[in-house]
């Protein structure tokens, strides 16, 4: 068998354990010494061959010795001639370093003279030109060619240009925008019976030349002009009914035999959402024809038109709200006066707001916010400050109603906290309580409805003077009382045990009762107002919420104001986010645009996630109003013990 010589190899090699597992690894039949005599053979014989091997190798490397010798000493020379090469090289790039670096310096003077004198070059050739264009341009107008007299003038202007403001060209300078004036005149014909006639190609081409002058503003300014007067023949509509209506009516007064013949006017409550509806009609007809005709421009074209219309209309429009609230109840209809007039003064004594006015507003509102959704997704697609500007002009006519709105919700609330029947009695004042809070809550879903919540600061202000209004009508009617049971008539010393006189008309001991009785529901009235006004101040915290909410994602998710503590959600491109773009209700088309109001309304809301905040409820002069109260009832309480031991 062959030896294994890897463990010979082993640093930890034993030779003895190397021994003893060769005797164990021998076959059973072979005798021990038959065994290690073959082994001891093998290992000599492996030896020999070994010690051979070393020595042929040996002499080998001996011979080989020389040459790598010879070969070490080539490279060496050959590695010192590389050496002085590359120095050779570097002497001579340094050399040539100095000498490339003032000849591109002396190039880069020269390609400097080279570009000015070609600069000068070309506005010789501009001078030229524009002296060519202008002894020219009277031809080119006299042709007729509309679209080469758009390029003569745009050659002009970029000769004019290169000139700069040069004295010999300053009367071509104010040739050139006359001509251009009448240019843009040329063009206005043809350009209104392209509109009104969607000829297409007849209005791309002059939107074209107009476009070549820098004329966008006249496209702009051209087109609302030829679509405002359709539009303002729709509003112009209802004067018109109206007035046939009264002539007809007129007319029927002398006419008529029998019966009542007058033709109904019809309100403009009922003509307003037929106007919206046919105003968002032509508006969807013009956009998808602008698409086509001015795929650039439609996304400016028509919001502008709706600003300018609701521009055109917008004195008529408040006039015609004013007078449709007063519509709505006999004695203002007759006087053809409305909400201004009364908040005015101009109105004879005793005639007031009242909230049948109020709410004949927040309906006209209403139609017009849902046109204002309609336009916002129609107008989707344009940028996000046209949209705004857009809105802001559909709620203009609402602005000088909205501005003054403290002033009507506080008026209605007074004259319905005074219309409450307080006489003296215990049931009717505990019965009142549950009505003045409706009143409060119908006041709290009227602002809500109306201004989205931006006016929510003078509402409160607004409850918190009318719930002062009633608790010190209550204290009244509790001070009457006290003067029908004699409370404020008599003096009670509880020391001497002396009894108080009483009244001839609570002799009897069932009158006395009575007024226990009485005192004890005034004191169940004073913890009714309380818990009432607790649930009240509850449920206007959670509006308080909801409006801060709503608010906070509607002004500042939209991104316009970035300068807000609150932030603005943003694509990260600088265009605002879609979040903000779905979020533009009435009160964020208001607070944009006035940031000091929109920061003071929003420190305001910030204070409703403090759970010490308090709304109205037990604000300082109201907290002691019901505190007095309470104290009043409990001495009429007292007093009525007194009497009665």
């Amino acid at each position: 068998m062959m030896l294994d010589l890897g463990p010979f190899s082993d640093e930890k090699f034993d030779p003895k354990k190397w021994i003893n597992a060769a005797c164990q690894s021998r076959h059973p039949q072979e005798s021990l010494d038959d065994h290690l005599v073959d082994m001891e053979m093998k290992l000599q014989m492996m030896s020999e061959e070994i010690a051979a091997s070393l020595e042929e190798q040996s002499a080998a490397a001996l011979l080989r010795v020389p040459r790598a010798t010879r070969d070490v000493v080539r490279l060496r020379d050959d590695a010192v001639s590389l050496r002085s090469s590359i120095s050779a090289i570097l002497q001579k790039l340094k050399k040539a370093e100095g000498s490339s670096a003032e000849s591109i310096a002396a190039l880069a003077k020269v390609d400097t003279v080279k570009q000015r004198m070609e600069a000068a070059y070309e506005t010789l050739q501009d001078a030229a030109g524009l002296t060519q264009l202008s002894s020219t341009v009277e031809d080119v107008f006299a042709s007729g060619d509309l679209p080469r007299a758009a390029e003569t003038l745009a050659n002009m202007r970029h000769c004019l240009s290169a000139v700069g403001e040069v004295a010999e060209f300053a009367n071509v300078r104010k040739q050139l925008e006359v001509l251009e004036d009448r240019l843009d005149s040329m063009v206005q014909p043809r350009l209104t019976d392209a509109l009104s006639n969607r000829k297409v190609d007849v209005a791309q081409d002059l939107r074209g030349i107009l476009m070549r002058i820098g004329r966008f503003k006249s496209l702009e300014m051209h087109y609302t002009k030829v679509h405002l007067k359709p539009i303002k023949q729709l509003w112009e509509d209802f004067d018109t009914r109206q007035q046939a209506a009264k002539q007809a009516n007129g007319r029927n007064e002398f006419e008529r035999t029998s019966g009542n013949n007058d033709l109904p006017t019809v309100p403009f409550s009922s003509w307003l959402p037929s106007f919206y509806d046919e105003l968002l009609m032509y508006l969807e007809q013009e956009w998808k024809w602008c698409m086509v005709a001015f795929p650039d421009d439609y996304k400016m074209l028509l919001p502008k038109l709706l600003v300018e219309t609701m521009a055109a209309v917008g004195a008529s429009f408040v006039s015609r709200l004013n007078l449709a609230t007063g519509e709505v109840l006999p004695e203002t209809k007759a006087l053809s006066k409305g909400i201004l007039d009364i908040l005015s003064g101009d109105m004879p004594k005793g005639i007031k707001i009242q909230t049948k006015h109020l709410e004949a507003l927040i309906e006209l509102h209403n139609t017009t916010g849902t046109f204002a959704r309609n336009i916002q997704h129609l107008f989707s697609e344009s940028d996000l400050r046209v949209l705004m500007d857009t809105l802001k002009a559909v709620y203009l006519p609402y602005e000088s109603y909205k501005q003054r709105y403290g002033q009507m919700e506080r008026a209605i609330l007074s004259s319905e906290i005074a219309g409450v029947d307080l006489s003296e009695t215990v049931r009717r004042m505990e019965e009142s309580i549950p009505q003045v809070i409706v009143l409060l809550e119908a006041s709290v879903e009227r602002c809500l409805s109306f201004t989205g919540g931006s006016e929510v600061d003078e509402l409160l202000l607004a409850l918190d003077d009318i719930m002062l209004q009633y608790i010190s009508s209550l204290q009244e009617t509790l001070r009457s009382l006290r003067a029908v049971c004699g409370v404020d008539n008599n003096t009670i010393d509880p020391k001497e045990g002396s009894q108080s006189t009483r009244k001839a008309d609570l002799s009897s001991n069932e009158e006395e009762w009575s007024i226990v009785q009485g005192a004890l529901q005034i004191l169940t009235v004073a913890d009714c107002l309380t818990s009432r006004s607790s649930v009240f101040e509850a449920s206007l915290r959670a509006a308080l919420a909801r409006i801060s909410t709503s608010l906070s994602f509607s002004v500042f998710g939209s991104s316009l104001d970035h300068n807000y503590s609150h932030g603005g959600n943003n694509d990260g491109d600088g265009e605002p986010s879609l979040g903000g773009r779905a979020a533009l209700d009435v009160a964020a088309v208001r607070l944009v645009d006035v940031p000091e109001k929109a920061r003071k309304l929003f420190n305001l809301l910030d204070q409703v996630h403090d759970f010490t905040y308090v709304a109205i409820t037990f604000r300082s002069q109201l907290f002691l109003k019901l505190l007095s109260f309470s104290s009043k009832t409990n001495t009429l309480l007292s007093s009525a013990h007194l009497a009665d031991s």
